[in-house]
């Protein structure tokens, strides 16, 4: 892994929402589901396990051949999209990994509960149980602050059916907020901006238009990249990433996406699948 002198830095493994689109109209900005690779020097933090989750698996794999991995894997909520990929994250099977998984709990269910069924039959051929992996399961609610190493993580509730973390994740004066999965309504959503207040990144829910959730997507719980410029400029965030593509969306279609975004945000981009940035 990286040392402290390499520093704060993030990479998007997958940036698509609902479930996976790759096809060629696709490649340029990606088609697996989310999940986003956090380090700072040797911690690591995964952001959810869509489908994104198995290409960093392999690349771990490749950089902890005979394992010793150790990293965070934080769960913002448990809709398919986003713990899809965990079955198939390689380095969950090394008996010499060790990760901590954070979730929110759902009644008498913990994150366990919710990954190993997951796994269970007749949904999936292999049990949880077949990981080798050492795991700590922790529960985590809205406005938790916790340390992983030297990172701060906090969190707050965002505006999704079935309930849904966003989390913000500082070192020292630096900070990204992962916002994902999340529906504005008539007004602006304070507490997300005080959340966002400052950071150096916002990762934010922009699978819609307006016209689509006129048009019957009211409620589903996304949000378009016209409310991510709002909430970034009143928190005044230095850079946002539209996030969670919708799936029939094609890099043509999110590049004109972009480029109106920019002419209200400048610093602003969809996010591009293996594409790396530094805080």
């Amino acid at each position: 892994m990286a040392d402290g002198k390499q520093g704060f830095w993030f990479k998007f493994w997958g940036t698509r929402g609902s479930l996976p689109a790759p096809r060629p109209t696709t490649n340029r900005y990606g088609g697996n589901t989310p999940c986003v690779e956090v380090r700072a020097g040797r911690h690591l933090i995964i952001l959810d396990a869509g489908s994104g989750i198995r290409a960093l698996g392999v690349n771990l794999q490749k950089e902890f051949p005979r394992g010793g991995l150790r990293a965070a894997l934080l769960f913002s909520h448990y809709h398919w999209d986003h713990i899809h990929g965990f079955p198939f994250f390689g380095p969950a099977y090394h008996p010499r990994n060790q990760f901590t998984i954070y979730g929110g709990p759902r009644g008498s269910r913990n994150v366990k509960d919710i990954l190993a069924g997951q796994m269970a039959m007749p949904y999936f051929p292999v049990p949880i149980e077949v990981m080798q992996a050492r795991f700590d399961f922790r529960d985590v609610r809205p406005r938790d602050r916790f340390r992983i190493g030297p990172l701060l993580v906090t969190t707050e509730a965002l505006n999704h059916p079935g309930r849904c973390l966003s989390y913000r994740i500082s070192l020292g004066k630096r900070s990204l907020v992962y916002a994902t999965d999340t529906e504005h309504g008539g007004s602006l959503d304070l507490r997300l901006v005080e959340h966002a207040r400052g950071a150096d990144v916002l990762i934010y829910d922009a699978a819609y238009t307006e016209v689509e959730l006129r048009r019957g997507k009211k409620g589903y719980g996304h949000s378009t990249w016209r409310e991510g410029v709002k909430v970034a400029r009143a928190a005044g965030v230095k850079r946002l990433f539209l996030f969670h593509h919708e799936p029939n969306r094609d890099d043509r279609a999110l590049a004109t996406m972009e480029r109106a975004a920019r002419r209200q945000f400048r610093n602003c981009s969809a996010a591009r699948e293996k594409r790396t940035y530094r805080l």
